[in-house]
């Protein structure tokens, strides 16, 4: 029988299913063409290669093969088949074969595989895989995440906001909001790694505290957006609302890896954005 056929997906069993789906696709079709694989410009000015569409072809294929009841909203589908997946009633796979691309076609190793099921307005699974330090994180909501198996808790103490380390992406936010952040931020140190899914799940991680980026796709943060919040983390959009999961318009995403580090940031962002 084919390995998830049948089983609930929401389980810890077919978990384990999907993340070896993932690692044997990404295995199979990213890292062989690290560092060899041309690009192309999409309509958005974003980038593709073969990589991205042969994951996306595997992973639809065998998704579908084993949970035929759920739809599926991939990046590399046309935005009216992206639509019409979001709308199926049982729910819908959540896929982008390679956050990343632009790192990935310029042999920066920072990219991976991101997967959400999207049910009842939400993630219920998420799974991230990075296929250069062979990392798998992933979630199941209300049970916890867990990165290559160990369970991932939010910091038993966190640090004051003046010592964290920020994923912030300049480029999406307010030119004015931007460059306050720029010039007095809040925090101690500042990166932007150019993969959202995996920012997000680095932030679950205790690897970095706090996030804030202007405008994700939803395949951008499905997945990692789970793995945070189950990982004891907070996000929020920027205006302080719950990140959108019915739709595929850009949404801004504020961070943190605990809840009161969030309540400051989000009191300094509140508080700079209403001066810009």
């Amino acid at each position: 029988m084919t390995a998830g056929l049948g089983l609930d997906p929401c389980t810890p069993a077919a978990l384990e299913v999907l993340e070896g789906l993932v690692r044997e696709v990404a295995q199979r079709e990213i890292m062989p063409l690290f560092g060899a694989c041309g690009s192309r410009l999409k309509e958005d000015g974003s980038l593709v290669t073969a990589a991205d569409t042969a994951v996306q072809a595997w992973l639809v294929k065998e998704l579908c093969r084993r949970w035929p009841q759920f739809a599926m909203v991939g990046e590399e589908m046309s935005e009216a088949e992206q639509h019409a997946a979001l709308w199926s009633a049982r729910g819908a796979w959540c896929l982008d074969p390679l956050d990343g691309t632009t790192n990935f076609v310029n042999r920066l190793p920072f990219f991976a595989v991101s997967l959400a099921l999207l049910q009842n307005g939400g993630p219920v699974l998420g799974v991230v895989y990075d296929p250069v330090r062979g990392e798998c994180f992933k979630a199941l909501r209300g049970q916890g995440a867990w990165l290559n198996g160990k369970r991932l808790h939010p910091p038993e103490r966190s640090p004051a906001l003046r010592r964290c380390v920020a994923l912030v992406d300049f480029k999406r936010l307010k030119p004015q909001l931007a460059g306050r952040l720029g010039v007095d931020p809040p925090y101690g140190s500042q990166r932007n790694c150019g993969s959202c899914a995996l920012e997000w799940c680095w932030l679950a991680a205790g690897r970095a505290q706090l996030s804030v980026h202007g405008g994700q796709k939803l395949w951008d943060y499905a997945a990692g957006s789970l793995i945070l919040m189950e990982a004891g983390g907070v996000a929020t959009t920027l205006d302080g609302g719950p990140l959108p999961y019915d739709g595929l318009a850009p949404s801004s995403a504020l961070a943190a890896c605990s809840l009161d580090l969030h309540e400051a940031w989000r009191a300094w962002i509140g508080h700079n954005a209403a001066r810009c």
